[in-house]
């Protein structure tokens, strides 16, 4: 798979996405990068722990967020997008579900969108800009309620649906990531059996996948832990998720889940190249 122009080997490899929002309300990291400066900062400072794209969000999606207009989520991640792309040779992705952001995110530079709702939350606007553009997008699970039959079944059908509204929209199918959504729509068991089956999720899709589960509240509840003191937490998915077949890691702490994702990698692979 080609983003932003570097290569990823998405059936051998785990990369790392590394989180940057630019809001001043995200569960965990609200107002510590809403400036250009402090976000090229910490971008450069991913970059050297380990990160291989990044992840530039405009608006919370926390447990209770205030929801913001098109022209505000726009002019906090369009300019930070710019100057990312300006200043350092990395892949950008824009966390939106908003077709009008992401146009204007797409034009800033943006590599990649990250679709909370999977292509749900509109008419078709953002599948037909994304088959437009060429771009490479991240299609995530998501619902209102928990109201599952079979918790699997129904999480990877609602998936598949999102996977075909791409597709038929003239999306490629090499163009796409799916996420299994931990933390959205899901009870605390869902979220863990989204964790611990995911490999099957992988194989039934056919699709890379990207996991995102930095210290959200499954790890919290667990462990009965603050958002800020749940790394342990993140590293343990992590390396789960690997050792099950991911391709993708988006992760608050680069550095740390880097050397995770490397030495589980080594452990499951390395051996076998002397």
């Amino acid at each position: 798979m080609d983003i932003g122009g570097h290569r990823f080997d998405t059936d051998k490899k785990c990369y790392i996405m590394g989180i940057l929002n630019v809001t001043p309300d995200s569960f965990s990291d609200g107002g510590s990068f809403n400036t250009i400066d402090s976000a090229l900062r910490h971008t450069e400072q991913m970059i050297a722990e380990g990160m291989d794209i990044v992840d530039v969000g405009g608006e919370s999606t926390r447990p209770g967020y205030t929801k913001i207009s098109d022209a505000e989520e726009t002019e906090r991640v369009a300019p930070v997008i710019e100057a990312i792309k300006q200043r350092f040779d990395i892949p950008v992705s824009l966390d939106t579900y908003k077709y009008k952001v992401a146009e204007a995110g797409l034009s800033a530079g943006a590599d990649l969108i990250n679709d909370i709702w999977g292509l749900r939350c509109d008419s078709g606007e953002m599948a037909a800009l994304l088959a437009k553009t060429g771009a490479a997008c991240c299609l995530m699970h998501n619902r209102d309620n928990t109201d599952y039959t079979d918790f699997m079944a129904d999480m990877t059908a609602e998936m598949q649906k999102s996977v075909d509204i791409a597709l038929n929209a003239g999306v490629s199918r090499d163009r796409i990531i799916v996420d299994p959504g931990v933390g959205f729509g899901k009870t605390y068991e869902n979220n863990l059996e989204a964790i611990d089956r995911i490999d099957e999720f992988r194989k039934a899709l056919g699709l890379p996948v990207l996991l995102g589960a930095s210290r959200k509240s499954v790890i919290g509840l667990t462990l009965d832990l603050p958002s800020d003191d749940r790394l342990e937490g993140t590293l343990a998915i992590t390396v789960a998720g690997v050792m099950k077949g991911i391709s993708f890691i988006r992760v608050h702490d680069v550095r740390e889940n880097a050397r995770a994702v490397k030495m589980t990698e080594a452990i499951m692979r390395g051996y076998r190249n002397g």
